[in-house]
């Protein structure tokens, strides 16, 4: 979020982070976010909850590995993520990270056809693996 200068962010689990109030998730903060909307709108929850939001599939993998290696220094890892990278272009993203709270690998990948999400992810998480040993 920082390096893209963005202020919102959330992830499917629920955590939703306003960089503008706190560094971390904060389910109270999301909530007054709403309530302040509502007011500022003068619309209803019901109203504002049927604004139209854009779906896209994703396929998330965590795997936990022997050792914590920067990402930057996975060789195989990098590689396949640039060509993973390539081939989703402006269609699709790609996040690769270390979990801050497990000792596990997080790589999620969407984009708009499915089919494919399973095996980039995977491809992702074999590279790895091959890069920690």
């Amino acid at each position: 979020m920082r390096k893209g200068d963005f202020n919102l962010g959330g992830e499917q689990s629920g955590h939703v982070i306003f960089l503008d109030h706190t560094s971390t998730g904060d389910g109270l903060i999301g909530a007054l976010q709403v309530l302040a909307l509502m007011i500022r709108t003068a619309k209803p929850l019901s109203e504002l909850a049927r604004s139209a939001m854009e779906r896209v599939p994703q396929v998330v993998e965590s795997v936990t590995l022997g050792s914590r290696k920067p990402l930057e220094e996975m060789a195989s890892l990098q590689s396949r993520l640039g060509a993973i990278r390539g081939a989703l272009g402006r269609e699709g993203r790609v996040i690769v990270r270390w979990s801050g709270t497990e000792p596990k690998l997080r790589v999620m990948v969407e984009g708009p056809e499915e089919s494919r999400l399973a095996t980039m992810a995977s491809e992702l998480v074999e590279a790895a693996r091959k890069d920690v040993g």
